[in-house]
């Protein structure tokens, strides 16, 4: 799923979280193990737009939600080069200052794990740069992000590392080099686990589905990996709920894994795609929601994904403010 939503000329993504109390219920068919860590709420979510703009209208979607306050934060960090990958400090002060004004906040990061992030590059040049990166090439510029996360008072933000591995959209896709990939993903959480002050938590969300590659095939192991997280867009066309349910390597497998793993689960990007005002997938995810209770969950809305942005799902609008 192509992330360069632009508003003006940013390429960044600002959206954000809101956090609710759900009542936990038991594991469901997969024995008794649970996640690490108590878990008593689920951080609900949008994303609203690029920039310090987006971050404006967040508090308009928050009254049109009518649904509690902002607890969680979300961005990306665009991966153009380097020296957005290293968390620019115009990017992580706004972000700084919002996460400090109210006790509990956290922010929740995307981080791409190779420059040129959306350039089409060819399988064999990836697997060229995973190579590098597994054999220790980049750690200096993650060192450099998790140094200013850490001196922002950011060290406790979740990390989405290398989103949606498994697809065909981004340069630091999996499926060129699968081994390689996860031995790129173990450097990376160990260079940003040194720095001092840190107490980051790993992502790992693949899109839904097979995609390019079975998304088990890149998990590169419990010792590095926080959450188990998946983007989920309704699609494609006259797919069901049920169907992305059951699917392989759907939403059930997703928490099935995550169960035998012990680990939490999280959606950082669901929304509506290629069926349109589908009040039913809604209903549907705001269920799943209800029945898993995910770390966090952030809906997409920029069009055509999103419920408030977008006038022309009124019916989809409507079940998302009766959750």
């Amino acid at each position: 799923m192509v992330r360069r939503v632009r508003d003006g000329v940013t390429p960044l993504l600002v959206g954000a979280l809101v956090a609710t109390s759900v009542v936990a219920p038991g594991p469901a068919g997969t024995g008794d193990a649970k996640p690490r860590g108590a878990q008593a709420a689920t951080l609900h979510g949008v994303f609203v737009g690029s920039g310090a703009e987006g971050v404006a209208r967040l508090g308009r979607f928050e009254a049109w939600r009518a649904q509690g306050a902002l607890q969680a934060g979300r961005t990306y960090l665009a991966g153009d080069d380097w020296v957005s990958i290293e968390g620019p400090d115009e990017l992580l002060r706004p972000w700084a200052t919002w996460h400090t004004a109210r006790p509990g906040r956290v922010l929740v990061l995307n981080v791409p794990m190779l420059d040129r992030s959306e350039a089409q590059l060819s399988d064999e040049e990836v697997a060229a740069l995973l190579d590098e990166g597994a054999s220790g090439h980049n750690d200096a510029h993650f060192k450099v992000l998790a140094e200013r996360l850490v001196r922002h008072r950011l060290g406790d933000s979740v990390l989405v590392l290398g989103w949606e591995m498994n697809g065909v959209t981004y340069t630091h896709r999996c499926h060129p080099d699968p081994s390689r990939w996860q031995e790129y993903w173990r450097r990376i959480v160990r260079a940003m686990r040194s720095v001092p002050g840190q107490r980051f938590r790993f992502d790992f969300a693949p899109n839904r589905g097979v995609d390019a590659v079975e998304w088990t095939r890149c998990y590169p192991g419990d010792a590095y990996v926080d959450i188990i997280g998946m983007d989920a867009y309704d699609q494609p066309p006259g797919t069901s709920f049920r169907s992305q349910v059951e699917e392989p390597y759907g939403l059930r497998d997703q928490v099935a894994f995550a169960k035998r793993h012990r680990k939490h689960v999280s959606y950082p990007e669901w929304g509506l795609f290629r069926n349109g005002d589908d009040a039913d997938y809604m209903k549907g995810m705001l269920a799943w929601f209800r029945a898993e209770r995910p770390l966090y969950e952030s809906l997409s809305d920029y069009c055509p994904h999103g419920v408030w942005t977008c006038s022309w799902h009124p019916r989809s609008a409507g079940e998302y403010r009766r959750r």
